[in-house]
C-alpha cells in the first residue's frame, strides 16, 4: 500500500518560485562577475569593498548584484505575508493569484534589471509588483480585523 504525499499548499509554489528566481540572479550575478574579473586579469582582492568593486567592475556587469539586493526588499514583506496566510488558514484564490502577479512582475522586472536596464520598463513593473504585494498585505489586514 503507497502512501499518498499530500499536494503542497498553492501558495508555497510562488513562495518557491520566488526563491527559485532569488538563486537564478545569484547564479548569473557570479557567472556575470566572475567572468569579468577573470577576462580582465582582476584579483579577487582588488575588489574587496563595494566601493573598489564600482571602480573596478563596469555598471552593466554589476546589474545582477543591484537586482539580487532588490530580491532582499519587497520580497521579504511577501514571503512573510504568505507565511502569515499559510499559517492563519487564509489563503484563497485571490490570494494566490496575486503571489503569482507578483512573482512573475518580479521575475519580469529582474529580467528588465540584469539586461537592458530601462529604467522606465523597470519601474512600470516593479510598481505593478508592488501593487499586487500591497493589495495582498491589505487582504491580510482585513482578515485579520475582521
Amino acid at each position: 500500500m503507497s502512501a499518498s504525499i499530500p499536494a503542497l499548499p498553492a501558495l508555497l509554489q510562488p513562495m518557491l518560485a520566488m526563491m527559485a528566481l532569488t538563486a537564478a540572479v545569484w547564479l548569473f550575478m557570479y557567472v556575470r562577475r566572475l567572468g569579468h574579473m577573470l577576462r580582465h586579469g582582476i584579483d579577487a582582492q582588488a575588489v574587496s569593498s563595494p566601493q573598489k568593486m564600482a571602480a573596478l567592475i563596469p555598471e552593466a556587469v554589476e546589474r545582477p548584484a543591484n537586482n539580487l539586493r532588490n530580491l532582499f526588499e519587497l520580497p521579504v514583506l511577501f514571503y512573510a505575508l504568505c507565511l502569515l496566510s499559510l499559517q492563519m488558514g487564509w489563503a484563497q484564490a485571490l490570494d494566490v493569484q496575486l503571489a503569482w502577479a507578483f512573482v512573475g512582475l518580479r521575475a519580469l522586472h529582474s529580467l528588465v534589471h540584469c539586461t537592458v536596464n530601462h529604467v522606465n520598463t523597470r519601474f512600470a513593473v516593479y510598481a505593478l509588483s508592488s501593487i499586487a504585494l500591497w493589495v495582498m498585505l491589505v487582504r491580510a489586514c482585513l482578515k485579520l480585523w475582521a
